[in-house]
């Protein structure tokens, strides 16, 4: 029978086991190896430390196993010590604090909001690599002391779990989450009372939402939940599922994240006396409205919406993730327009502003739809990519915001993602990096002498390391952790991650088959599924059509060969969700679970359903190489090769995301692409296949057989250490997020001090000023001096004097700036690789009301060589001269002597 209700009856823990609740609350248990050990001893025999949920376990511990444990003296001397070490972790000073702490210095708090967490296994709130960089983040910035506040949604059923048909086809599942059966806390009020956040929806109606709180090491993560008796049933499912629902059910799930999320941050600091953030970041435009709230603030107190615009601006950093416009959320403009104003939210904020902000005003863009990112763009005042080559393409994508600028001028930066190496690598792979090192170490580079490999606490890392994982390779001075580990305890490491990772396929296989109906008796061959001994192969991701799950079939009979070599074999694993409403996404992975379930490779080549945390911390170490063949420039970035690289596992990818920005020959191969000469989507699939089963043929598994005098694969041994010692530093998230502090946040919290009411007013009266004067700014002459040869050429080391006559109306010469761009110019004359040089101004206005311009432009290089002049604005506030959109150029190409030939 099917209960009518369900409720969570918790134990009473005896007083002596009473830190065991503190320990289970904090998800620092999720990338700390000793506590996940230590609560072990309440699960049945056989549990595996890495397949532990504390909260779980507790919840179902009997009254008998739990009084034997508390007159355990063995355990109880190790609940002391995990307990102490997380006091330790919480209240000691760690990177953060030893930056200055002057006016200047960083943030006191950020807050850090985004749709979805990907923080343990244990609290299902993610659906793929946004979520996963989130929680990777938040890990981060704790091990690392940055006094992060997380802000997200709690979804009731999670994202869904994938199960597979009879034929292939993915299922899914939508299981019930009880928040008081995960780690979570209630925000409540001083009286114990639930807090309550509440939005006002039109025709009368109300969202209210509850704040649940996870503790993931130092930093809180507040969950907002629209699951409460006070809503009505429409309401009450706003935050049912994660990316569900039509458009006004995703929009309802984004205003309650941005004006929801800084109302609970409010909340949250009020009651916790948490300093309250001077910076907000926004991960794509799904939080977007957090700008908005926080303008209604200041409105509030006494700030019109232009200076209260500023502040915001000053304050906030926006993340694109997507290099597609495809992947941006776009609302109605009327569906928008309807919940703001005076029948919705943000009383006092004119709808009109709010909807000018999301408007696309730029060439090809819908006046009819309101963009979240165009959104986020306009109320950031910094904005990044996730990976070098993100940046240049998001700096392309959205250029239309900036009229008038080259795409490389475009205000967008990079931070190249990076991952949380105590969450991701194996025990066993720190365990032979510590020893290498002659560190002491407890498994998972978080504890003890772990602390070398992951965080940064009182009694770990010394002055020089860095804290989040920088002597992953080693303390200063004293060699590479994994330079000096034999050849031998390399290669015997790789089988045994290897032979994990065949244990745990044939399970998962074995349980996908018994779902898909099969019988016992049918499964028998499960048993020969994979070999330890095989060059072991990864594909595991989302699967959106650019991922490109099923190129490796583009050749059947060709794939075939590969697995089936009788001297160099290869096996694949492959995971992944397509989305819900994503039905070919869906017939991908039914294409390659039919070939998968061919007798004749199916012992070489597997589908694991319910690709999640869990299954990926299995996968990234017991995989010899990573795949990745997305269509080029679409990967962001691309996490799970970090992931894998980390774990001494190779990358064999497209030059994509951050594979192109630290390719290396010693860290594995580059699929070479066809983007620049097949335009024709099929012939390029074609030509990337090809070159994908030649890297395997000729490169690939010859390198993983090949053995030398030593019988081992020596090259192959050397590309997994160079990947260790060289690349795994690179792309950990403690290099991310000291990105963020340094090149963003800090810069952010500067800007937003400055901005007292005085300046913001300030600010926004000048910009409105120069945006009506700026048509009446024009360059009228530009002349240069420069000694040339007879054929126009000039020598290397020489100057050329520019003057250039300026028409500035209204404007005073302090309120621009005049520059030169130069550099070499293309057979199009367009000048790439460009520099600026600022001009003076020299004396008054003339009698035409014109400013005169000097300066002298060094040629410094060689080549054919040009020139053009611009004028942009110029204010001690700004953070960009591209900021307000605004450029002056030569009309035509009237500019005397813009081409020339430097020797």
């Amino acid at each position: 029978m099917k209960a009518i209700r369900r409720f969570t009856v918790h134990p009473v823990l005896p007083e002596a086991l009473r830190p065991l609740d503190d320990l289970a609350r904090n998800l620092r248990w999720s990338w700390h190896t000793p506590t996940r050990e230590l609560f072990r001893a309440l699960g049945p025999d056989g549990t595996r430390a890495a397949d532990i949920d504390p909260v779980q376990l507790l919840a179902t511990a009997s009254a008998a196993r739990l009084a034997e444990l508390a007159e355990d003296r063995t355990f109880a001397h190790r609940q002391a010590e995990a307990a102490a070490d997380l006091r330790e972790y919480l209240d000691g000073p760690r990177w953060y604090q030893r930056q200055t702490a002057q006016d200047d210095g960083p943030p006191a708090a950020v807050a850090y909001f985004s749709p979805e967490f990907g923080v343990a296994a244990a609290l299902p709130q993610y659906s793929g690599g946004l979520g996963i960089l989130a929680g990777d983040h938040l890990k981060a910035a704790s091990d690392l002391g940055v006094p992060l506040i997380g802000v997200g949604l709690l979804y009731r059923h999670g994202y869904f779990r994938q199960s597979l048909s009879r034929d292939g086809w993915q299922q899914e599942h939508y299981p019930v989450l009880d928040p008081h059966e995960l780690p979570l806390t209630p925000l409540r009020e001083a009286d114990g009372t639930p807090s309550r956040i509440v939005l006002t929806l039109p025709g009368g109606r109300t969202l209210h939402a509850c704040v649940w709180q996870a503790q993931v090491g130092r930093v809180p993560l507040l969950m907002l939940d629209s699951d409460v008796e006070e809503n009505e049933p429409r309401e009450r499912d706003v935050t049912d599922r994660l990316y569900g629902g039509g458009s006004e059910h995703r929009l309802l799930q984004e205003m309650l994240l941005g004006i929801g999320g800084v109302r609970a941050v409010r909340t949250y600091c009020r009651l916790t006396g948490h300093p309250a953030p001077e910076v907000f970041h926004t991960n794509e435009g799904h939080a977007g409205f957090l700008g908005l709230e926080r303008v209604r603030e200041l409105g509030g107190a006494g700030l019109d919406f232009g200076p209260a615009l500023e502040t915001v601006r000053a304050g906030t950093v926006f993340t694109t993730h997507t290099p597609v416009p495809a992947g941006i959320d776009r609302f109605d403009r009327g569906l928008v327009a309807r919940h703001f104003g005076d029948d919705g939210e943000l009383p006092g904020v004119d709808a009109d502003r709010v909807l000018d902000l999301g408007t696309e005003t730029y060439p090809g863009g819908d006046p009819d739809v309101f963009n979240m990112a165009v959104m986020g763009l306009r109320l950031a005042q910094r904005a990044n990519g996730v990976s070098l080559l993100h940046g240049a393409v998001s700096r392309r994508m959205f250029a239309g915001l900036w009229p008038g600028f080259d795409p490389e001028d475009v205000p967008i930066t990079s931070v190249t993602n990076g991952v949380h190496a105590p969450t991701w690598v194996a025990p066993e792979v720190f365990r032979l990096g510590a020893r290498g090192s002659g560190a002491q170490h407890d498994g998972d580079g978080s504890g003890g002498g772990g602390r070398d490999f992951g965080e940064d606490g009182p009694g770990g890392v010394p002055e020089g390391g860095s804290g989040d994982g920088r002597r992953w390779d080693g303390e200063p001075g004293s060699g590479h952790a994994f330079a000096g580990v034999p050849d031998r305890e390399i290669w015997d490491l790789r089988r045994e991650l290897r032979g994990q990772l065949v244990t745990e396929v044939r399970e998962r296989l074995y349980a996908s088959w018994r779902g898909r109906g099969a019988g016992t008796a049918e499964l028998g061959w499960i048993d020969g599924v994979l070999d330890p001994d095989v060059l072991t192969v990864g594909f595991a991701r989302r699967v959106p059509s650019y991922k490109r799950l099923t190129l490796m079939l583009r050749d059947r009979d060709r794939l075939t060969e590969l697995l089936l070599h009788p001297t160099r074999p290869i096996q694949i694993v492959v995971a992944g969700k397509a989305h819900p409403a994503d039905d070919s996404g869906k017939r991908l992975v039914q294409e390659l679970v039919r070939f998968a379930d061919d007798p004749r490779v199916r012992h070489r080549i597997v589908f694991l359903p319910d690709y999640g945390m869990a299954m990926a911390k299995k996968l990234y170490p017991g995989c010899d190489v990573w795949l990745n063949n997305p269509l080029r420039p679409l990967e962001a970035c691309g996490t799970s090769g970090m992931k894998a690289a980390l774990n001494g596992c190779l990358n064999l990818s497209v030059l994509d995301g951050w594979w192109d920005e630290w390719f290396d020959p010693d860290f594995g191969w580059a699929i070479p692409t066809a983007d620049g000469s097949a335009t024709d989507e099929d012939r390029r699939d074609e030509l990337e296949a090809d070159a994908l089963y030649e890297l395997f043929e000729d490169r690939v598994a010859p390198g993983f057989y090949d053995r030398g005098g030593t019988g081992l694969p020596e090259r192959w041994i050397e590309m997994v250490r160079r990947t260790l010692v060289t690349l795994g530093p690179k792309v950990l998230a403690g290099r991310m997020v000291r990105e963020y502090v340094e090149r963003l946040y800090a810069p952010a919290a500067r800007a937003h001090r400055s901005l007292v009411p005085a300046a913001a007013r300030e600010l926004a009266d000048w910009k409105s000023r120069v945006r009506t004067a700026w048509p009446g700014v024009a360059l009228d002459h530009v002349e240069a001096v420069v000694a040339t040869g007879a054929d126009g050429s000039a020598e290397l080391g020489s100057a050329l004097s520019l003057r250039v006559r300026v028409t500035l109306g209204e404007l005073e010469p302090s309120e621009v700036e005049v520059q030169a761009v130069a550099g070499r110019v293309d057979s199009a004359d367009v000048i790439t690789d460009a520099r600026t040089f600022p001009l003076k101004p020299v004396g008054g206005v003339d009698l035409e009301g014109r400013w005169l311009y000097e300066g002298p432009l060094a040629l410094d290089r060689t080549g054919p060589y040009g020139y053009t002049v611009r004028v942009l604005p110029a204010h001690r506030l700004l953070a960009s001269s591209a900021e307000l959109g605004l450029v002056a150029l030569p009309a035509g190409a009237a500019a005397d002597g813009a081409g020339f030939l430097t020797r």
